[in-house]
């Protein structure tokens, strides 16, 4: 791996790629944290949310303590809004929605699921999304978290028949890359209280091929 896409940085934070593969909290050189101090020349890199393993995108980490108490403020006040790019097998049975889920995360098998009623360990999931592009095989969309659960999007297209194109673990087979990409984020600045916005499309191969059309493009930009 050995190198990170910097998409921004200033004193306080510091907005990067994740490559599919790497460990977004801190696990040596080659997770993320590691690969922004050698980037960066920092001594220290606070996590402030995660992205599962297997998928990529554009993530923020903390260069302060302070901002890093900031930040984590923000995310628990829901002004962390990320927005991802999923490719399901098969198409959703609405061109947008929105779902809750109530999902219990077993550590011991690393593995989520939908249960329905609660019990120690049940937490909320909500998401809404929007269907992109599809053949009827699979589907592109765009999805906006609400709550950030253990896979939570992988569980909660999982569980309705739509697993992501990838994802061995929740039924959509083990071949290519996870169709999961951390599209976009937007969050006040832990100083000025500017909002910052950052996106960056996944690579352009499988499973991503649809977003080179100019219409995926523009449904895009109509993402508010």
């Amino acid at each position: 791996m050995g190198s990170i896409d910097v998409l921004y940085r200033d004193d306080d934070l510091a907005v990067c790629v994740k490559p599919q593969g790497a460990l977004s909290q801190d696990a040596g050189a080659q997770s993320v944290p590691g690969l922004l101090r050698a980037a960066l020349g920092a001594a220290q890199v606070w996590p402030i949310h995660r992205l599962d393993q297997a998928a990529g995108g554009v993530m923020v980490y903390a260069l302060t303590e302070r901002a890093a108490a900031a930040l984590s403020r923000a995310v628990q006040n829901g002004q962390l809004e990320k927005t991802y790019l999923a490719v399901t097998q098969g198409t959703p049975p609405e061109p947008e929605g929105a779902w809750t889920d109530l999902l219990f995360h077993d550590q011991r098998r690393n593995k989520t699921f939908v249960v329905t009623r609660q019990r120690k360990g049940v937490r909320e999931a909500r998401l809404s999304y929007r269907v992109l592009a599809g053949d009827g095989t699979r589907s592109l969309v765009a999805v906006q978290l609400f709550t950030g659960r253990t896979h939570q999007i992988r569980v909660q297209f999982a569980s309705r028949g739509l697993p992501l194109a990838g994802d061995g673990r929740y039924g959509g087979g083990k071949a290519g890359r996870l169709g999961l990409w951390s599209w976009r984020i937007r969050f006040p600045h832990p100083q000025t209280g500017e909002t910052m916005t950052f996106s960056r499309l996944p690579p352009a191969d499988f499973p991503w091929e649809e977003l080179a059309s100019e219409e995926i493009a523009s449904k895009l930009e109509e993402i508010c």
